[in-house]
């Protein structure tokens, strides 16, 4: 158990300080879980962990929610949830970790496309349906859907405090929602929570790091890093499988 203690203390660590710096970094969190936990079974231990922080967050912002922002967004984000349980009952573990490894560096492309591209169609109903629904699949499939969810609420031109609190509040209502359906898949058991717990140390040192260093960190450099190293573990995931 002294590896897994190692791998998942370093999750937590990760989980934490992304959550409460500059983020970005859940498309490494899934690849670190699976060292221990291959396959899907890696999804549940890792969602207490964002439950944990999501409720810290939205203890920290409670105010000024854009709730019709959130109302356009959330709809096609649980039917996104919904097919993708679906999908996750039905593929074996080296079928998920090809798409796993697909969907990370579509999102770094994404990323990548966003850094030269202007985005204004993201204020149109479409987009905010289609990020939506294409996060509730991401997001139940990797739990790595901040880019999409970070991306629609940017362009919707909120004020500081209520992009952060909203973004708070999506992240723990999606997160809130995803326990029933990992719960019926039979990934979310006693002994994953169990595993979670292991973590907890390691995410309250990230959020206390995160929250402190965040003003010096080099976001662009930062971005990269984030994004060289989801690289190698999407590569990873494709030799594996």
């Amino acid at each position: 158990m002294d590896s897994a203690w190692v791998v998942l203390s370093l999750a937590g660590l990760i989980t934490g300080f992304s959550k409460f710096s500059v983020g970005g970094m859940g498309l490494l969190i899934l690849p670190i879980v699976m060292v221990v936990f291959p396959g899907p079974a890696a999804l549940a231990v890792i969602l207490p962990l964002y439950i944990v922080t999501d409720i810290m967050a939205v203890f920290s912002y409670k105010a000024k929610i854009a709730w019709s922002v959130l109302a356009r967004f959330l709809p096609l984000a649980f039917l996104g949830m919904y097919l993708a349980s679906h999908f996750l009952a039905n593929i074996d573990q080296d079928q998920f970790v090809r798409f796993l490894g697909v969907m990370i560096i579509a999102m770094i492309l994404l990323g990548l496309y966003l850094d030269y591209r202007p985005t204004p169609f993201m204020r149109k109903p479409l987009a905010a349906y289609s990020m939506g629904f294409l996060g509730g699949i991401v997001t139940m499939m990797a739990n790595a859907a901040g880019p999409l969810f970070s991306l629609f609420l940017l362009e919707q031109k909120l004020k500081k405090e209520t992009y952060v609190s909203t973004r708070a509040w999506g992240f723990f209502i999606i997160n809130m929602i995803k326990l029933p359906f990992y719960l019926s898949l039979g990934l979310l058991t006693v002994e994953s929570t169990k595993a979670s717990l292991y973590a907890l140390p390691g995410l309250f040192i990230g959020a206390f790091v995160g929250y402190h260093f965040l003003k010096k960190i080099n976001p662009v450099q930062f971005k990269w890093f984030v994004r060289i190293m989801s690289a190698i573990a999407a590569l990873k995931l494709f030799w594996e499988a």
